[in-house]
């Protein structure tokens, strides 16, 4: 089931109570068969009725029959409602169970909630592999980790396990996501015998696209098994086995694709040296004084210090330049901010060089999933505004 803000919450309660209306006169349209999370939900709220269990006829398996609604990150306004047939999880399990090697033999902890495509991928995965899943939601990650072959982290994650020294024998494949990695990241956990994996992926496509070796460099490998990508105009397209039926909203499927059957990303990408590179969100390109910055390029080679752990580069409202931008970073206490400017600095051309840097708050960590990059422009803009350099 996704998680609900305050914002979207009412619109699922009224959807909701749409589709009950629906379900108990029967009038469901053909092209909105109800997800099976829904009709669950529906069939318990309708259990007073005449009927027992036994005379309840469960529904046929249809590969085709949508399986899940999950809500979007909403970075450009509010979520929208992605729904998934079994046959998209399915197919999305498939490419990375062959790319990675996952068997009936493995475990993979189900370390991500299940409101996030990322977390539903594992279970699928599990599902198609005929594996087994490892639910350890309230221990220490340390401690959940023990008997588990794979694992899907952020980087973050990784790094603490590092640190403390506490990765598990049994570990053997790690998948990385949600935040650039750092070269040093991979290579300490490779030399502790973990293969590191990294990739790209959206909600639309049931988790990853690409995927590759963890290998320091900025590409995302190539696409999985009945997977496709185009780039037009410098924007990504997908399409494939794996892509959602399309968006759930009033009682009804959107499409989601255009005529061709590819799904418009508003990822900026690139084919070089023989594997994709995703370059950023289009939505997050800002200017500053004339000059187009795309934070995601700042953000990586932050990152590719061993004492940052996160990274948001965002605007700030400048009279002189329209706009300049500001670095927020989790970094380690023995290192301080100006020691990260002092070494950032060369690296960068003059319209790209932050004019602030400032820690991330504890409140904007993003619980260790991602960092809301429209969360930390507004917090950003407030301090900068007030002069706190």
């Amino acid at each position: 089931m996704p998680e609900f803000s305050q914002e979207t919450l009412p619109q699922a309660q009224a959807a909701l109570c749409a589709a009950l209306a629906q379900w108990q006169t029967g009038d469901v349209p053909d092209n909105a068969r109800l997800p099976p999370s829904v009709a669950f939900g529906l069939s318990c709220a309708l259990a007073d009725t005449d009927e027992t269990p036994s005379e309840r006829q469960s529904p046929e398996w249809q590969a085709s029959r949508l399986a899940t609604l999950t809500l979007t990150s909403g970075s450009s306004g509010l979520p929208k409602a992605v729904a998934l047939a079994f046959s998209a999880h399915i197919a999305s399990a498939q490419g990375v169970i062959e790319l990675m090697a996952f068997t009936a033999q493995d475990s993979w902890l189900l370390s991500l909630p299940l409101f996030l495509v990322s977390g539903q991928g594992i279970v699928w995965r599990w599902l198609t592999a005929g594996a087994r899943l490892v639910l350890r939601s309230a221990q220490p990650l340390e401690h959940a980790l023990q008997d588990c072959s794979y694992a899907s982290l952020v980087p973050t994650q990784l790094w603490r396990l590092l640190a403390q020294g506490s990765l598990p024998d049994s570990l053997r494949t790690v998948l990385l996501g949600g935040a650039a990695i750092p070269l040093e990241l991979t290579q300490q956990a490779e030399a502790r015998g973990i293969r590191c994996w990294c990739g790209y992926g959206m909600t639309e496509m049931a988790s990853t696209v690409c995927a590759k070796r963890a290998d320091g460099q900025a590409g995302v490998g190539l696409p999985l098994l009945a997977r496709e990508i185009h780039v037009q105009d410098g924007e990504i397209l997908l399409r494939g086995d794996s892509m959602a039926a399309g968006y759930w909203r009033d009682g009804a499927l959107l499409p989601l694709t255009d005529s061709d059957g590819w799904f418009h990303t508003r990822d900026s990408g690139v084919f070089q040296h023989h594997e994709w590179h995703v370059l950023g969100r289009l939505d997050n390109q800002f200017f500053s004084g004339g000059e187009g910055i795309q934070p995601e390029n700042i953000e990586a080679l932050l990152l590719a210090h061993p004492k940052v752990q996160q990274a948001c580069v965002v605007p700030v409202a400048d009279a002189e330049f329209g706009q300049r931008p500001v670095a927020v970073i989790d970094v380690s206490p023995e290192v301080s901010l100006a020691a990260i400017r002092d070494w950032l600095t060369p690296q960068l051309a003059g319209f790209q060089r932050p004019v602030a840097y400032y820690a991330l708050p504890a409140e904007l960590h993003g619980g260790g999933i991602k960092i809301a990059r429209v969360q930390v422009q507004t917090w950003a803009e407030k301090i900068y505004r007030n002069g706190a350099n």
